[in-house]
């Protein structure tokens, strides 16, 4: 499944976001990305996992991750790239790319408290920042331990996460889309949010990028 989302013309396509608007204030970064983080509290112990990969156009313009397992979550390993490239030298016209590819996802965090194990095996992200422009495109595949998500899938699509008895335990929300101002993007693919019910408290996202437009 991929998503595409254009702003001043907004088409949505299962996986792609472009926008169209003023250039970014310049305290926002040019563009950024991580394949994903995860903060929460498990039977007394605190998961933390800071943002991995991350990248930062003008800065870290690539890197990459191992695995990472943890109790409830693990993060199967990917690798980010934040660059910048001149389209045209003699006016100084550049555009940016902010990329996550991002593969084996698993929350078991939910399996004690009756509720699905969720698995994804891949996922990637891209944002791109060009003259007044902003466009972003995220996809997945083999997800499970969910219901089917619609397609395309709405910005901020929501989805309540139950044990059979339908006690709600936790809320995902797909195509988490920010616009802060200036033109700048944020999409995240997924951000899962913990209820009381579960026994756990905090959130894990996957995969995130964001980009401004260029000057």
């Amino acid at each position: 499944m991929r998503i595409r989302h254009v702003f001043g013309v907004l088409a949505l396509i299962v996986g792609t976001l472009a926008a169209s608007a003023p250039v970014a204030t310049a305290d926002t970064q040019p563009g950024e990305a991580d394949l994903g983080s995860a903060s929460f509290i498990k039977s007394g112990t605190t998961v933390d996992i800071p943002a991995l990969a991350s990248c930062v156009v003008d800065g870290t313009d690539s890197a990459s991750s191992d695995p990472v397992i943890l109790p409830g979550v693990t993060f199967g390993g990917g690798n980010d790239s934040c660059t910048r490239a001149v389209i045209d030298p003699d006016n100084n016209t550049t555009s940016t790319s902010s990329t996550v590819k991002g593969q084996n996802f698993e929350l078991s965090a939910l399996t004690n408290a009756g509720g699905p194990r969720i698995t994804i095996a891949q996922y990637q992200l891209s944002c791109t920042g060009t003259q007044g422009h902003t466009a972003a495109d995220w996809g997945f595949s083999g997800l499970s331990g969910l219901a089917s998500l619609p397609s395309p899938v709405p910005a901020n699509y929501p989805q309540t996460i139950t044990r059979a008895d339908g006690t709600a335990l936790a809320t995902a929300v797909f195509n988490v889309l920010d616009q802060p101002g200036g033109g700048s993007t944020s999409i995240t693919m997924m951000t899962i949010t913990f209820a009381p019910a579960s026994g756990l408290s905090g959130s894990v996202t996957v995969g995130h990028t964001e980009c401004t437009p260029t000057p």
